[in-house]
Protein backbone atom coordinates (compact mmCIF):
# COMPACT_ATOMS: atom_id res chain seq x y z
CA UNK A 1 0.00 0.00 0.00
CA UNK A 2 2.10 2.97 -1.13
CA UNK A 3 0.07 5.76 1.27
CA UNK A 4 1.13 3.89 4.13
CA UNK A 5 4.83 3.75 2.86
CA UNK A 6 4.87 7.13 2.20
CA UNK A 7 3.68 7.92 5.63
CA UNK A 8 6.50 5.52 6.93
CA UNK A 9 8.84 7.12 5.22
CA UNK A 10 7.71 10.78 5.94
CA UNK A 11 6.91 10.03 9.96
CA UNK A 12 9.06 6.65 11.10
CA UNK A 13 11.56 6.67 13.35
CA UNK A 14 14.30 4.35 13.25
CA UNK A 15 14.94 3.42 16.95
CA UNK A 16 16.96 0.17 16.78
CA UNK A 17 17.76 -2.29 13.82
CA UNK A 18 14.64 -4.27 15.52
CA UNK A 19 12.15 -1.06 16.87
CA UNK A 20 10.43 1.92 14.36
CA UNK A 21 8.47 4.23 15.47
CA UNK A 22 5.12 5.02 13.75
CA UNK A 23 3.53 7.06 16.79
CA UNK A 24 2.15 10.30 14.22
CA UNK A 25 0.05 7.45 12.36
CA UNK A 26 -0.65 4.22 14.72
CA UNK A 27 0.35 4.19 17.96
CA UNK A 28 -0.17 7.44 19.74
CA UNK A 29 -2.00 9.62 17.24
CA UNK A 30 -4.14 8.35 14.13
CA UNK A 31 -4.15 9.60 10.88
CA UNK A 32 -7.77 9.57 10.02
CA UNK A 33 -7.60 9.26 5.96
CA UNK A 34 -4.69 6.94 5.99
CA UNK A 35 -6.61 4.45 8.88
CA UNK A 36 -9.53 4.88 6.79
CA UNK A 37 -8.15 3.98 3.48
CA UNK A 38 -6.07 0.92 5.70
CA UNK A 39 -9.72 -0.33 6.73
CA UNK A 40 -10.79 0.26 2.99
CA UNK A 41 -7.87 -2.18 2.06
CA UNK A 42 -8.14 -4.87 4.41
CA UNK A 43 -12.14 -5.01 3.46
CA UNK A 44 -11.33 -5.68 -0.08
CA UNK A 45 -8.93 -8.19 0.26
CA UNK A 46 -11.25 -10.05 2.83
CA UNK A 47 -14.78 -9.58 1.39
CA UNK A 48 -15.38 -12.29 -0.23
CA UNK A 49 -15.36 -14.50 2.69
CA UNK A 50 -18.26 -13.41 4.53
CA UNK A 51 -16.75 -12.08 7.87
CA UNK A 52 -18.97 -11.74 10.38
CA UNK A 53 -16.48 -10.11 12.78
CA UNK A 54 -13.12 -8.33 13.05
CA UNK A 55 -10.47 -9.13 16.17
CA UNK A 56 -8.24 -6.61 17.02
CA UNK A 57 -5.90 -6.43 21.03
CA UNK A 58 -5.84 -2.93 22.29
CA UNK A 59 -4.84 -0.41 21.72
CA UNK A 60 -3.05 0.19 18.32
CA UNK A 61 -5.43 -2.03 16.44
CA UNK A 62 -8.11 -0.44 17.47
CA UNK A 63 -8.81 2.34 14.77
CA UNK A 64 -7.47 -0.29 11.92
CA UNK A 65 -10.09 -2.92 13.00
CA UNK A 66 -12.98 -0.39 13.19
CA UNK A 67 -12.15 1.07 9.95
CA UNK A 68 -11.78 -2.44 8.37
CA UNK A 69 -15.21 -3.77 10.57
CA UNK A 70 -17.36 -0.43 9.25
CA UNK A 71 -16.38 -0.99 5.60
CA UNK A 72 -17.15 -4.57 6.22
CA UNK A 73 -20.21 -3.73 7.67
CA UNK A 74 -19.87 -6.40 10.50
CA UNK A 75 -18.82 -6.15 14.25
CA UNK A 76 -15.33 -5.42 16.00
CA UNK A 77 -14.75 -6.93 19.21
CA UNK A 78 -10.71 -5.89 20.94
CA UNK A 79 -9.16 -8.28 23.05
CA UNK A 80 -8.71 -6.31 26.53
CA UNK A 81 -5.14 -6.78 28.00
CA UNK A 82 -6.20 -5.69 31.54
CA UNK A 83 -8.96 -7.07 33.98
CA UNK A 84 -11.20 -4.56 35.33
CA UNK A 85 -14.28 -4.57 37.46
CA UNK A 86 -16.48 -4.95 35.13
CA UNK A 87 -14.80 -7.26 33.14
CA UNK A 88 -16.71 -10.13 32.04
CA UNK A 89 -15.90 -13.42 34.34
CA UNK A 90 -16.59 -15.54 31.16
CA UNK A 91 -13.70 -15.05 29.06
CA UNK A 92 -11.02 -16.51 26.93
CA UNK A 93 -7.41 -15.89 28.12
CA UNK A 94 -4.28 -16.42 26.89
CA UNK A 95 -0.77 -15.10 28.11
CA UNK A 96 1.67 -13.65 25.46
CA UNK A 97 4.75 -11.61 25.42
CA UNK A 98 4.84 -8.23 24.27
CA UNK A 99 8.47 -7.71 21.30
CA UNK A 100 7.86 -3.52 22.09
CA UNK A 101 6.42 -3.47 25.32
CA UNK A 102 9.11 -6.50 26.90
CA UNK A 103 6.91 -8.20 29.36
CA UNK A 104 4.34 -10.92 29.90
CA UNK A 105 0.82 -9.80 29.39
CA UNK A 106 -2.77 -11.99 29.89
CA UNK A 107 -5.55 -11.07 26.61
CA UNK A 108 -9.16 -11.93 27.04
CA UNK A 109 -11.88 -12.11 25.01
CA UNK A 110 -15.81 -11.86 26.33
CA UNK A 111 -17.01 -15.57 25.58
CA UNK A 112 -19.97 -13.97 24.58
CA UNK A 113 -18.30 -11.91 21.77
CA UNK A 114 -17.08 -14.96 20.01
CA UNK A 115 -18.37 -17.84 18.95
CA UNK A 116 -18.94 -20.99 16.15
CA UNK A 117 -20.77 -18.98 14.24
CA UNK A 118 -18.43 -16.32 13.75
CA UNK A 119 -15.90 -16.18 10.58
CA UNK A 120 -13.18 -14.10 11.80
CA UNK A 121 -10.67 -11.76 10.40
CA UNK A 122 -7.46 -10.58 13.12
CA UNK A 123 -6.61 -7.06 12.10
CA UNK A 124 -3.09 -5.61 13.81
CA UNK A 125 -0.86 -2.83 13.39
CA UNK A 126 2.33 -4.75 13.38
CA UNK A 127 3.75 -8.20 13.84
CA UNK A 128 7.02 -8.68 14.70
CA UNK A 129 7.54 -12.35 16.82
CA UNK A 130 3.76 -13.03 16.15
CA UNK A 131 3.14 -13.55 19.93
CA UNK A 132 0.07 -11.28 20.54
CA UNK A 133 -1.18 -13.02 16.69
CA UNK A 134 -0.77 -16.36 18.14
CA UNK A 135 -2.27 -15.50 21.28
CA UNK A 136 -5.80 -14.28 19.32
CA UNK A 137 -5.38 -17.47 17.25
CA UNK A 138 -5.51 -19.60 19.98
CA UNK A 139 -8.57 -17.85 21.76
CA UNK A 140 -10.51 -17.72 18.19
CA UNK A 141 -10.05 -21.36 17.42
CA UNK A 142 -11.08 -22.46 21.48
CA UNK A 143 -14.23 -20.06 20.69
CA UNK A 144 -15.15 -22.16 17.88
CA UNK A 145 -14.75 -19.66 15.57
CA UNK A 146 -13.69 -19.47 12.19
CA UNK A 147 -10.38 -17.72 11.29
CA UNK A 148 -10.30 -16.56 7.93
CA UNK A 149 -6.78 -14.48 8.42
CA UNK A 150 -5.00 -11.92 9.75
CA UNK A 151 -4.51 -8.36 7.74
CA UNK A 152 -1.23 -6.31 9.31
CA UNK A 153 -0.52 -2.86 8.52
CA UNK A 154 2.76 -3.04 8.80
CA UNK A 155 4.89 -6.63 9.17
CA UNK A 156 8.56 -6.55 9.84
CA UNK A 157 9.70 -9.66 7.89
CA UNK A 158 12.83 -9.95 9.15
CA UNK A 159 11.32 -10.95 12.45
CA UNK A 160 9.44 -14.45 12.20
CA UNK A 161 5.76 -13.85 13.18
CA UNK A 162 4.31 -13.47 10.07
CA UNK A 163 6.56 -16.15 8.19
CA UNK A 164 5.95 -18.41 11.13
CA UNK A 165 2.14 -17.92 10.94
CA UNK A 166 1.89 -18.49 7.03
CA UNK A 167 4.04 -21.54 7.63
CA UNK A 168 1.00 -22.57 10.06
CA UNK A 169 -1.02 -22.40 7.33
CA UNK A 170 -3.07 -18.73 8.26
CA UNK A 171 -3.67 -16.37 5.93
CA UNK A 172 -1.44 -13.37 6.46
CA UNK A 173 -2.41 -10.25 4.33
CA UNK A 174 0.20 -7.26 5.07
CA UNK A 175 -0.10 -3.61 4.21
CA UNK A 176 3.67 -3.29 3.94
CA UNK A 177 6.56 -5.34 4.70
CA UNK A 178 9.56 -3.90 5.94
CA UNK A 179 12.90 -6.25 5.53
CA UNK A 180 15.38 -4.09 7.34
CA UNK A 181 15.50 -1.71 9.34
CA UNK A 182 19.28 -1.70 9.79
CA UNK A 183 21.62 0.92 9.72
CA UNK A 184 18.84 3.44 10.29
CA UNK A 185 16.86 2.88 6.99
CA UNK A 186 13.51 1.59 6.36
CA UNK A 187 13.86 -0.86 3.41
CA UNK A 188 10.88 -2.05 2.12
CA UNK A 189 10.43 -5.49 0.44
Amino acid sequence: MELLKEKIREVGVVVSDEVIKLDAILNHAVDPVLTTEMGREFAKRYREQRVTKVLTIESSGIPIAFAAAQELGVPMVFARRKKTLNTDTETYCERVPSFTKGFVTDIMVGKEFLSENDRVVLIDDFIANGDAARGLIRIIRRSGAELLGLGIAVEKSFQAGGRTIRESGVRVESLVRISSLAGGRIEFE
